[in-house]
């Protein structure tokens, strides 16, 4: 069995993954507050998470896998829409949940095992703030009830801060109830406009730290092996659930490995809605980008590193994408290739894995290709049908094969002779016919791109 090696947050190392249940593998991912459609941001998670989701299926077998997704369906910013609009709550979270489904669906990420609504645990989470009251780790003030931050010594440890450096640094919320700036929220009042539940302290509505802990206990255990999300939640969400946990745990843990996908740019430009860049994920399906292109972007950079999604990424996806599935058309898929496996299984290296789906494709290896790639959520059946539109159709795909195995053999003779003349000719020609020419020493690469002239190729196969 491939040994799976993790960054974690926590510890700042990699680790090996060991289950702590033996063939058993449990993952816990923050999941969306579901009020508007996900933005291209919100859908890093998922596709990083789904892709080791993958992983671990293949090492471990897909029934010793438990994945964990959550939706927050109760939220201020629902109240506020639902204020907003005039609907009830319970439409709107039930129709934004439909559209993350349908948005992520697009993008190949398969269904979690579990994917549970924060109101069907309202029980739970009562239950686990009862507990840590009794423990002596929150307090009940004003119809609220908040964690202890102090009574908590290992608080900060994810995030790498101390308490008191955290209160000189950051704005947190000031009231008279509260023993210590930092303590946070477990349980607030709710008047008859809001969302609200029975419990010893009142009429009321969990926050929102307290939802992930009680559904990933009641769902995975106390201890878990993965817990992941992107790197805006690492503080205070998962500095909450880490402290109200591990206080509430028997055994003063929670999970094993931490995992942080990082953020997401817009052509080099934070995303953001008064820069004109902000953009969900319909907004890009929408605009003709077909959802196994907006995946192939996202798994091209690593996911512990910041991405940027540009028109120009997209473009060459798509171009080696319909190459890859021209290639691997009626194909068999064969064995997974131990290259993209060890790269998948050293810390989620995607970048490293498509680098070596290339060389595949570059040998004409199309069963190995098509397993490797599936692996990774790419050439599956779901995602395709979208290749049979576009600029280039199998006979052209395969006049570029035969120029591309030209201009290696012309490039090999002028290593010899150092006359690349030819070579620079031939280059110009693909060029000037809108064809991206990629040369390296895994051998060369033609893609149909921007301004591709199908009839100028087949001038230049002759």
């Amino acid at each position: 069995m491939v040994a799976i090696r993790l960054y974690n947050t926590r510890t700042r190392q990699e680790e090996e993954l060991v289950p702590l249940i033996p063939g058993k593998l449990r993952m816990y991912v923050c999941g969306p507050t579901v009020y508007d459609r996900a933005h291209i941001g919100n859908a890093r998670p998922v596709v990083v998470f789904d892709t080791l989701f993958r992983l671990l299926r293949h090492v471990y077998g897909e029934g010793a896998v438990t994945y964990v997704r959550n939706f927050t369906d109760v939220d201020d910013k629902i109240n506020a829409k639902a204020a907003q609009t005039g609907r009830p709550i319970r439409d709107i979270t039930d129709e934004t949940i439909g559209w993350y489904h349908d948005d992520m669906d697009a993008l190949g990420a398969l269904r979690p095992t579990h994917e549970p609504r924060a109101t069907e645990y309202i029980g739970a989470m009562i239950a686990m703030i009862a507990d840590l009251i009794d423990r002596g780790h929150a307090y009940a003030a004003e119809g609220h009830v908040l964690f202890d931050v102090r009574s908590y010594a290992e608080y900060g440890r994810l995030s790498g801060r101390s308490v008191d450096d955290m209160i000189a640094g950051a704005r947190v919320e000031v009231a008279p109830y509260k023993r210590d700036p930092m303590d946070f929220v477990l349980w607030k009042p709710s008047d008859d406009s809001l969302p609200g539940w029975e419990s010893p302290w009142g009429w009321g509505r969990p926050g929102w730290h307290i939802e992930c802990s009680a559904m990933a206990k009641e769902l995975l255990g106390e201890t878990f092996d993965i817990h992941g999300g992107g790197i805006d939640l690492q503080f205070p969400h998962h500095e909450n659930e880490i402290a109200q946990s591990c206080c509430a745990s028997h055994t003063g843990k929670f999970a094993n490995i931490w995992m942080h996908n990082e953020m997401l740019q817009v052509e080099g430009k934070k995303m953001s809605k008064s820069l004109g860049n902000f953009f969900t994920v319909r907004d890009l399906l929408d605009q003709g980008y077909p959802g196994e292109v907006i995946r192939f972007v996202y798994l091209g950079t690593h996911y512990s590193k910041p991405m940027d999604w540009t028109h120009e990424k997209a473009e060459q996806a798509e171009a080696t994408l319909r190459k890859w599935r021209e290639r691997t058309r009626d194909v068999i898929p064969g064995e997974v290739h131990p290259g993209v496996l060890q790269d998948l299984a050293d810390n989620l290296n995607t970048a490293g894995a498509i680098a070596e789906l290339h060389v595949l494709a570059n040998a004409h290896d199309a069963p190995t290709l098509l397993a490797s790639a599936r692996l990774m959520g790419l050439l599956t059946e779901e995602l395709g049908g979208w290749e049979t539109e576009g600029p280039a159709d199998g006979a052209t795909l395969s006049a570029l094969d035969d120029l591309a195995r030209r201009l290696a053999r012309l490039r090999e003779v002028a290593m010899d002779t150092k006359n690349f003349s030819e070579v620079d000719t031939l280059k110009q020609a693909l060029i000037a016919a809108g064809v991206e020419v990629r040369m390296s020493k895994a051998g060369v690469e033609l893609l149909p791109g921007a301004g591709f002239d199908a009839e100028k190729v087949w001038a230049l196969k002759g």
